[in-house]
């Protein structure tokens, strides 16, 4: 093999994980703490809150029975807005006061049911395409990060595997050819 075949592949080997160290990396947020970073990874998926709410429904829960039941079976943290909102309903509030203030992550559980509270309609058929939605907008977000990857993954593959083809298949052809032709 001569040098330059050599310092190429050496190159190549060196610049073929590039990318993947250049990648995003989790990263913590600054001042959190282990027990911070675990209660974030205990909260309850949106869907699922929209799912169980619909169940307690279904069963025959009032529309604040079934987000004090939800609440309180919640983790502390991600369980006290609901609180806050299902005080509120019960005390009299109007729905959208009652839910002032509640994270974004309540916001399609808040759409879903608020026809029911305001106007009596059932909100299960609600509860349950939302739930729906954002499952559907997973999926799209995870095939969309299944294609970004897969076109990072050809300048690695091509440093790779281009020059593992010349020199393993076509350098020995052309080697074995050029011996013939000039009668080596």
């Amino acid at each position: 093999m001569s040098l330059a075949a050599a310092v190429t592949v050496l190159l190549l080997s060196v610049l073929a994980p590039l990318p993947w160290a250049l990648g995003p990396r989790p990263v913590r947020r600054s001042g959190s703490t282990p027990d911070q970073a675990q209660a974030a990874d205990r909260r309850v998926d949106p869907a699922v809150l929209l799912d169980i709410t619909r169940s307690a429904i279904v069963a025959g829960a009032s529309v604040p029975s079934a987000l004090g039941a939800l609440a309180a079976a919640l983790p502390r943290e991600q369980g006290r807005p609901l609180h806050r909102a299902v005080t509120a309903l019960r005390l009299g509030a109007p729905w959208r006061e009652a839910w002032q203030g509640a994270p974004a992550e309540y916001a399609d559980l808040q759409r879903a049911l608020e026809p029911a509270w305001v106007d009596g309609v059932s909100p299960v058929p609600l509860l349950q395409q939302a739930a729906e939605t954002i499952r559907a907008r997973r999926t799209a977000t995870a095939r969309e990060a299944a294609a970004r990857l897969g076109v990072r993954l050809v300048l690695p593959l091509g440093l790779c595997l281009l020059p593992a083809f010349v020199l393993l298949g076509l350098v020995p052809v052309l080697l074995s050819t050029g011996t013939d032709l000039f009668g080596g």
